[in-house]
């Protein structure tokens, strides 16, 4: 393949992209997001309708350019987890363009204002959303995020350039062609959405070194390629990040409550970067909890490691290492560990977490609220699956990503995390003194 990832660590020193490589689409993008960013909410809601349209009446054509990516990507080795991120099939479209449409019920956030005043000398002051511009986003094994990162750029007036990957290289570039047409039909630019594919892993480095014409950069995807875009890049980024995610099954955990959620948590959709990769369990909960947690996973195939206290309990349970705690499986694999009380919980999570998603079971609410203040993740839960880690189910309709930085958008990203802000200053000829 010729994925961004495949050498992350000398992305920047080898690919150096030819001169003009991109410019021509990249001036074109920023072209496209200044008439975008003008668009009433009526002209962006019934491009968005258009191409929920279009992807409907597509389908046969996404899900033949699909089957070609899945067919390379299987006889190239690509993981059974990227393989069920890359795959698309009549429902999972029709689910995106369910999500388009999700997307146009939600309120537009451009003009919205988030603060103002009057001074004493009688100037209006007022801080509104405004469009970054264009947005990038490189991204691998995933073509449902085209759609979702077009339609979200597209509702809050940017424009979007896309880098997909080889992975899904067929996938993406029929998604963009409908797209694309989509546009052209509701008599907006086409060049509002764009794909860089074509230029290969030269075209990502381009993207990356395009301050000026891209306004913010939104890197998915594992964390090799998510660092390498953060350590590289000259556009400001938004980072997502990997997901090791912890479920604490404390003392007081009901026994159904911590079964439903840990399976559901892990087996749901194992690919996906809100599942459970490690289970904590109180020492004193450990021989009540730990074997109907273990039947339901082992049931559905969880291949599970632990440490020696809980092999102690479980001698089936394979070994689990450093490395098993530090891993983002996307896979039927979890961790398991045993851990005296809420201190050695928080401070696992602590060492291991990638501050994306943890969640406590408890009936105790002063630990679920000390959990909740302490734990520094983007989304911290209590007695619920981090399968809901998710902006379809917040209410975003889809979602950019999840962000794990601590800057300006953190966790799920919906419409307003695609704003920036400006001021309007109105006044009636006054001068400062």
């Amino acid at each position: 393949m010729s994925s961004l990832v495949e050498t992350p660590a000398h992305l920047g020193e080898s690919l150096t992209p030819e001169p003009g490589l991109i410019d021509e689409q990249l001036h074109a993008a920023k072209a496209a997001s200044r008439a975008l960013a003008t668009l009433t909410t009526d002209r962006k809601n019934a491009a968005l309708e258009a191409i929920a349209t279009a992807l409907e009446s597509s389908i046969d054509a996404i899900v033949a350019a699909n089957a070609d990516d899945l067919e390379r990507g299987t006889s190239t080795g690509l993981s059974a987890g990227l393989l069920d991120r890359l795959r698309l099939d009549d429902a999972r479209v029709r689910a995106l363009a369910a999500a388009v449409r999700d997307v146009i019920a939600l309120p537009d956030p451009i003009g919205s204002v988030v603060r103002g005043s009057r001074l004493p000398n009688g100037i209006q002051l007022s801080q509104v959303r405004v469009p970054f511009g264009v947005v990038g986003a490189i991204y691998e094994a995933r073509p449902n995020v085209t759609v979702d990162i077009a339609a979200l750029s597209l509702k809050s007036g940017n424009a979007v350039v896309l880098r997909g990957g080889s992975a899904a290289e067929s996938s993406n570039r029929v998604l963009v062609q409908t797209l694309q047409r989509a546009l052209e039909h509701s008599g907006l630019p086409r060049d509002a959405v764009q794909t860089i594919d074509s230029h290969g892993r030269a075209g990502a480095a381009a993207l990356m070194r395009a301050r000026g014409l891209v306004d913010v950069l939104i890197p998915r995807g594992s964390a090799d390629l998510i660092q390498t875009v953060v350590r590289e890049s000259t556009v400001p980024v938004i980072e997502t990040g990997a997901g090791v995610v912890h479920v604490y099954l404390d003392a007081s955990a009901d026994e159904t409550i911590a079964v439903d959620i840990v399976h559901n948590a892990k087996v749901q959709r194992p690919s996906v970067c809100n599942a459970v990769e490690t289970v904590l369990v109180h020492r004193d909960a450990a021989p009540r909890l730990l074997p109907p947690v273990l039947d339901a996973l082992r049931a559905s195939g969880v291949v599970v490691r632990g440490d020696d206290r809980a092999r102690a309990i479980d001698a089936a349970l394979e070994p689990a290492t450093d490395v098993d705690f530090a891993t983002e499986h996307m896979a039927l694999e979890l961790s398991v560990a045993v851990v005296d009380d809420l201190d050695a919980a928080l401070e696992h999570i602590r060492r291991y977490s990638t501050q994306h998603t943890e969640s406590i079971i408890t009936s105790d609410m002063a630990n679920a609220e000390r959990f909740l203040a302490e734990v520094d993740s983007a989304v911290v839960m209590v007695n619920a699956s981090t399968r809901f880690s998710d902006g379809g189910e917040v209410g975003f309709g889809a979602e950019v990503g999840i962000s794990t930085q601590q800057l300006h958008a953190r966790g799920p990203m919906g419409l307003p995390e695609l704003t920036s802000t400006k001021w309007i200053v109105r006044g009636a000829g006054q001068v400062r003194r």
